[in-house]
């Protein structure tokens, strides 16, 4: 299958995922709900990544275990760096994370037809940035508190 490039005109916002089986986010983020890094792999992607652009949170992992999707929407704050040799790329964000009954569990986004064919969806293991088109976080707003 062939990446869809990542084009600035309908870049709706940037989504970055964490695994949750892998990392214990939700002890992580009960403690400090604000992400102000990630890390983001090197590439066209990260290096269209820029101040003020939207960016939401998808937590994943098992599908019985929490209720993984949308956990957080923010900024980014600049440009992604590179890591010392060997070490990711971050990228700086102002991303608080969402209450629990604020989350939006990926069953109720898939259910949604203007939001099936996230590339979260159709590529889940692909590396970090993932996006979502101007239409599609649109969309997620209607699944959002106001």
């Amino acid at each position: 299958m062939t990446e869809r490039r990542v084009h600035l005109d309908d870049l709706g916002a940037w989504l970055i995922k964490g695994n949750a089986d892998a990392v214990d986010l939700a002890a992580r983020f009960a403690r400090e709900p604000l992400v102000t890094s990630w890390c983001v792999r090197p590439g066209y992607r990260a290096r269209l990544m820029r101040a003020g652009q939207p960016v939401v949170f998808w937590a994943s992992g098992s599908r019985h275990r929490l209720p993984y999707g949308v956990w957080g929407i923010g900024r980014v704050t600049g440009a992604p760096e590179p890591g010392a040799p060997g070490e990711p790329w971050t990228v700086p964000l102002d991303l608080p994370i969402l209450a629990e009954a604020d989350r939006v569990p990926r069953q109720r986004l898939r259910a949604d037809g203007r939001l099936a064919a996230l590339e979260v969806f159709r590529q889940p293991q692909a590396a970090n940035p993932s996006y979502l088109t101007v239409a599609q976080f649109a969309a997620l707003g209607d699944h959002l508190p106001a």
